[in-house]
């Protein structure tokens, strides 16, 4: 299942989709592991993987949706491209099939193979694609199709929400729009963390006007980094991104700049971030993979005391369990994309899925680096090894659009329904097919998250009943909607955060565990492997109803339903050792080229 540049044929996609990706292995396998190291080492921007982007029209294929992709003119040159960090000019490729679309499963595999290589290369992607979220939320026509043409030229975006002194509270901007009395405005304000920023052909800025009070004074306008009103302010991180400061001086936005007013540019900015949280979980997937090929090849081949590392107990169950983890993380991340590009305005299911991708799967990728860190020790700070990189980049990713504890909040508003209000749903296939998800731009208002229902959890569990672990997560599962309903949390309880993110956590596991299920089904994951998943989930599920033990709110009830739900997985000695056996493969089965 894991990604390998030396056997790697994404053959589920079209021809125009495969070319590219393939394409993207080969520039970086072609670069080598000396300039992957050096380069982030030594901080440098990523301008030839930009270049590389641009004259394979990598973005502007995969970011273009299907309804901008007329607008954009074909074959010509950028009158001063800033996307490869050196004004030169970035004809698109002519003469190819072109299938441009917003495809989640295609963007979900890109995601991991740039996080592969390379976190810094991931964010320069993933920081264009929520810049372009606002735009292709619009209605305004003239930016969406200046969108798609600075696209075409090979520029990247970026999305100008977040602020030094409110993060990403887009309640309390100080981006501030004045009216100039000629139906636009001047803008004055500075944004901080924003990617990109040094070289955004467009970006995507929230602000408010100085005249109107309330959500109906929000403003979402389209400014350039080029522009003599923009000052770049500086890099506000130590790594090869390029995290940008910058300030807005009397900025002239033209009744033509603006993309959003009032409150659908609030919830434009949380339907963007609905779109762009998804891309971390596949990013956290491709980092471990790397990682991982490095770690189990390292300690395969290493003698201590006589033994190799890997015929020692305890270093078979850290690889097995940072292998399987992994499993689970992929598992769960492409059965969210099914849902993703089944959504509707009467299918929302994905608005739980995407802060779980956001949450569960980023948290489980770092359980995974120190596992295996765990492993091969020392070795994982030596300078010439990705492992290195990926110890850590893989923090980066749970605190990225939105820290861990607001996302578990998101996710507690989906429980009551999820758990105990099931509905009646068409099965969502496997989506592979090269459609347009359209519908992730026309998303509406960002409210009314309490009333989504969801299909019955229970169906995957049944259809899984007979492996040993499966069967035994369930009883904690629904050992769950036992103390929901017998001892739920009081009013003041819900008050307390610390208290309820410990059931979120508890909640998180049984939904992290429905889509492996129905993954597994539908790609016919092996039994062993899937068994050892949830040895791990019951194993978790223990973990924290232990710490809701200890929670000081905790009442005697709740606790004594705690310690009762603690329990030991199943195990199976024959199947621990065949799916050592799927670890101990990885051995030699990739390195980069020198």
């Amino acid at each position: 299942m894991l990604f390998n540049p030396r056997t790697y044929d994404p053959v589920q996609f079209d021809e125009p989709t495969r070319r590219l990706l393939r394409a993207t292995v080969d520039w970086f396998e072609s670069r080598g592991k000396k300039a992957l190291i050096d380069t982030y080492v030594d901080r440098a921007w990523y301008g030839d993987f930009l270049e590389f982007a641009a004259k394979e029209g990598l973005f502007a294929e995969f970011l273009t949706p299907a309804s901008a992709a007329d607008t954009a003119p074909r074959g010509e040159a950028s009158a001063g491209a800033r996307s490869v960090g050196a004004g030169s000019e970035r004809p698109e490729a002519s003469g190819r099939v072109t299938a441009k679309r917003w495809d989640t499963a295609r963007i979900a595999e890109l995601n991991e193979i740039l996080g592969f290589y390379g976190l810094g290369y991931w964010y320069t992607w993933q920081v264009t694609i929520l810049g372009l979220g606002p735009v292709w939320q619009s209605e305004n026509e003239a930016v969406r199709a200046r969108a798609a043409k600075l696209l075409t030229e090979g520029h990247v975006m970026a999305f100008g929400l977040s602020e030094r002194s409110h993060g990403a509270d887009i309640y309390s901007t100080d981006m501030i729009l004045t009216p100039d009395g000629e139906g636009g405005f001047t803008a004055s304000g500075s944004k901080y963390y924003i990617g990109n920023g040094n070289v955004a052909g467009l970006v995507s800025v929230f602000g408010r006007r100085s005249d109107v009070d309330g959500p109906e004074g929000y403003v979402f306008f389209a400014a350039d980094s080029r522009h003599e009103a923009y000052h770049l302010v500086k890099n506000v991180v130590n790594s090869q991104m390029y995290v940008s400061e910058f300030r807005l001086d009397e900025y002239p936005v033209r009744a033509e700049d603006v993309l959003h007013t009032g409150k659908p540019a609030f919830d434009a900015a949380l339907n963007t971030v609905n779109v762009g949280k998804f891309n971390l979980c596949t990013a956290s997937v491709g980092i471990c993979e790397h990682a991982m090929y490095e770690a189990v090849t390292h300690a395969h081949n290493r003698v201590l005391y006589g033994k190799k590392v890997t015929d020692f107990p305890h270093v078979r169950r850290e690889l097995t369990d940072a292998y399987t983890r992994l499993n689970a993380m992929k598992l769960f991340s492409d059965r969210a994309v099914d849902y993703f590009r089944s959504a509707s305005p009467d299918d929302r299911r994905y608005l739980l899925f995407n802060p779980m991708t956001k949450m569960k799967v980023t948290t489980e990728g770092e359980k995974v680096i120190d596992l295996m860190w765990d492993v091969i020790a020392a070795k994982g700070f030596e300078a010439d090894t990705y492992f290195d990189k990926a110890a850590r980049d893989i923090r980066g990713l749970p605190k990225l659009e939105g820290t861990v504890h607001v996302n578990l909040a998101l996710i507690l508003k989906f429980m009551a329904n999820y758990l105990f209000n099931p509905a009646e749903y068409p099965a969502v296939p496997s989506r592979l097919d090269p459609a347009d998800d359209a519908f992730l731009f026309q998303q509406g208002p960002a409210r009314g998250l309490g009333a989504i229902r969801f299909h019955d959890w229970r169906t995957a569990y049944d259809t899984h009943a007979h492996l040993p672990n499966v069967a035994r997560f369930r009883e904690q599962a629904d050992g769950l909607c036992a103390l929901l309903l017998a001892h739920a949390p009081s009013a003041e309880q819900q008050q307390d955060l610390d208290f309820l993110l410990e059931i979120g956590q508890l909640f998180a596991l049984v939904v992290y565990g429905q889509l492996v299920l129905e993954q597994a089904e539908l790609t016919g994951v092996d039994a062993d492997l899937l068994d050892s998943v949830f040895d791990v989930l019951v194993r978790d599920f223990s973990a924290h109803a232990t710490e809701l033990h200890g929670k000081s709110s905790t009442t005697d009830e709740q606790a004594a339903w705690a310690l009762a739900h603690v329990r030991r997985p199943v195990s199976d000695t024959e199947r621990a050792a065949r799916v050592w056996a799927q670890v101990e493969a990885l051995s030699g089965a990739y390195e980069m080229q020198p």
